[in-house]
């Protein structure tokens, strides 16, 4: 190992390999992906340019296994998701779209210079290797309340899953392609509205 890489561990007992991954996934958090080259990731990590070529195929491949560790990150800050039976179904869809609108939010930086980067997202979503993400997890959850009778019977719980999962997107995407100044923000009551529309619609009764 030369001096330089040695110099670059020297903090953990991580491998380089996932050293260049640390790095960049903080570069992401910090500075968003925009502009974000193998030679300033090089540098933040203390190695020279070629170093990560011998250790990923191509930049794609370094910001996908960066971005899959940001999403790792946000979603263990963000703690557990309730379990079916638990609880009330209402607490718990709180629970889980105040835990989707967190994790989007704080992937926004992250995902800011991705758009135009869809062999980075297709990489990403590659490695989850069949992990359950949130909307899985969502999907699953209402499946599994409406199974043990605590929705009705028959319940779209697809359309409502995709309902939730919409509401998420929306502000990040509105601050994607509309910018800060423009974007619409998810109001205090959001997820309380969100929840209430879910359970119970908005047609006259």
């Amino acid at each position: 190992m030369t001096p330089r890489r040695a110099a670059a561990l020297r903090a953990g007992d991580r491998t380089l390999r996932e050293h260049l991954i640390a790095t960049a996934e903080r570069m992401m958090a910090e500075r968003g992906t925009a502009g974000l080259t193998v030679r300033a990731i090089a540098r933040e990590a203390g190695v020279s340019d070629g170093v990560l070529y011998n250790h990923f195929a191509d930049k794609e491949e370094l910001l996908a296994h960066a971005l899959r560790a940001r999403a790792e990150a946000v979603a263990g800050s963000l703690g557990a998701l309730p379990e079916p039976g638990t609880g009330t179904v209402e607490e718990n869809l709180r629970a889980y779209v105040a835990h989707g609108m967190a994790a989007h939010t704080a992937l926004l930086p992250a995902l800011a210079g991705l758009i135009a980067q869809p062999e980075v997202l297709a990489r990403f979503s590659a490695l989850s290797g069949g992990e359950a993400d949130w909307r899985s997890r969502l999907a699953g959850y209402l499946r599994a309340e409406r199974d043990l009778g605590r929705l009705a019977a028959g319940a779209p719980v697809d359309a409502a899953t995709s309902m939730i999962v919409g509401a998420c997107h929306e502000p990040v995407l509105s601050t994607l392609f509309q910018g800060e100044e423009l974007a619409r923000r998810a109001s205090p009551d959001a997820v309380d509205d969100l929840v209430a529309v879910v359970l119970r619609g908005i047609g006259a009764r």
